[in-house]
């Protein structure tokens, strides 16, 4: 138990690191280039203010210091003295501009504007002169005012900002701000190219797994992305070679097929009537049926391409056709906005109509839903039939299988409706399932990618 309670909050803390990172390939890149850069960059600053800034500025204000307790030490308090000559020497050579106001008292102390220059300052003001001092870095534009308490009056002395300070601290901050810009701007570029190649590839994938073309694809970028890229591209000539010799055997059994067929049905005509006749041809019907399946099947969508149309207005189409043909089960469909949708029409159209078809063998009433979200398109075809098991739904897509093995072929069709729909499906980069419907009977949900 408390290995649990330990283990929780390092759960939550990752589940909250996912969540913050970026999805996209560049992004969690981009992170990895400048995190490192950012760390490096705050440690610097870091040991750079907390040392070379701090020593150099003490040491510059230790000279001053230096420069101010030799003019006290050569200052003449006595009221009627004339230090001119000493308050000259300050400003010709230390940049000191020096006055004694015999009498007077500290000023109280100001805001501060430089933390760490006057706390520096003072320090070493306080540890070389050894007087009272009130800084004021505010009053005068670039000058430093420090009043000291001389116990007979007040030494004003004010030295110019750069006198303490030094250019090498905006130089350095320059730099390293300046190249961690060049460098992040150079590393952005860089990586960006490096993954369009990837970005192409997955676009290509995507529009091959749709069943769209994308013959200007061509592998670019590193090594490991061309060899990725020239990969797909043999998978997919490979594919498209597999379904071309498949649609072209299948053309040449058709061929095969239908003429022995045809003289089977034209002796059958010219044969006298009785049962056997009718149940010859009952046979061959359901041989030539067998076979267009088959074929359908087979041939998927070979030779369309997709087009834009209305999927909205394609379900009514469909729901029609269904409700004139000779089932005598009611097809509704549920009130939707139109839809345009980038798809092959015919085949969709025959995944739909084999779904339909399907329900209405087996139910009293069937529903039509659409919904639409940013990624997909779902169109779900419910009945109040008896369904299909949980267990045996995966089945009922196996080609040739039928579950109700007491119906005959006519009334139950061959086993390949829900086949040909989920391999029109998954051509598109979708899936169909099988679900229990709101209704009682089974549900078929189609989900294409828009």
């Amino acid at each position: 138990m408390a290995e649990l309670s330990f283990a929780n909050p390092f759960d939550r803390l990752g589940v909250a690191i996912k969540r913050l990172l970026p999805k996209s390939l560049f992004g969690r890149a981009l992170i990895i280039i400048v995190a490192p850069v950012l760390l490096s960059q705050s440690i610097l600053s870091f040991i750079f203010i907390d040392r070379h800034w701090e020593l150099v500025t003490r040491r510059i204000c230790y000279l001053v210091a230096g420069d101010i307790a030799y003019v006290v030490a050569e200052l003449d308090l006595k009221p009627d003295a004339d230090n001119t000559a000493i308050f000259r020497l300050a400003r010709q050579t230390m940049e000191l501009t020096v006055d004694y106001r015999p009498g007077a008292r500290l000023p109280a102390p100001g805001e501060v504007q430089y933390p760490i220059l006057e706390r520096v300052l003072r320090t070493e003001l306080t540890r070389v002169v050894g007087l009272p001092v009130v800084i004021d870095a505010m009053s005068v534009p670039d000058q430093v005012n420090m009043a000291f308490d001389l116990g007979g009056g007040v030494l004003q002395v004010t030295v110019p900002l750069r006198r303490i300070t030094t250019s090498t601290n905006e130089l350095l901050f320059f730099w390293m701000v300046g190249l961690s810009v060049l460098l992040l701007t150079v590393a952005i570029l860089f990586l960006r190219n490096q993954v369009r190649p990837i970005v192409r590839l997955t676009e290509a994938a995507e529009a091959f797994g749709k069943g769209q073309r994308a013959d200007d694809f061509k592998p670019s970028g590193a090594r490991e992305v061309r060899r990725a890229a020239a990969a797909f591209i043999a998978m997919r000539q490979r594919i498209e070679r597999h379904l071309r010799q498949r649609t072209e055997m299948l053309a040449g059994i058709s061929h095969d097929l239908r003429t022995p067929i045809t003289r089977m049905k034209l002796r059958l005509a010219m044969m006298p009537g009785g049962d056997d006749q009718a149940e010859l041809a009952q046979d061959v019907a359901e041989l030539e049926r067998m076979i267009e399946e088959f074929l359908a099947f087979a041939r998927g969508q070979e030779g369309e391409q997709p087009s834009e149309f209305d999927i909205a207005a394609l379900i009514a189409e469909i729901a029609e056709d269904a409700n004139a043909g000779q089932r005598q089960t009611p097809v509704e469909i549920a009130e939707s906005a139109p839809l345009i949708v980038t798809l092959r029409r015919q085949a969709v159209k025959r995944c739909l109509v084999n779904l339909v078809d399907n329900a209405q063998r087996h139910a009293r009433h069937v529903i039509i839903t659409l919904a639409a979200s940013t990624r997909w398109i779902e169109i779900s075809v419910e009945d109040d039939g008896p369904g299909i098991p949980e267990k045996q739904r995966e089945d009922a897509f196996r080609p040739f299988v039928r579950l109700d093995e007491a119906r005959s072929p006519l009334d139950g069709g061959v086993g390949l409706g829900l086949a040909i729909a989920r391999d029109v499906a998954r051509s598109h980069g979708g899936d169909i399932f099988l679900e229990t419907s709101r209704i009682g009977g089974l549900r078929a949900r189609l989900r294409l990618p828009v």
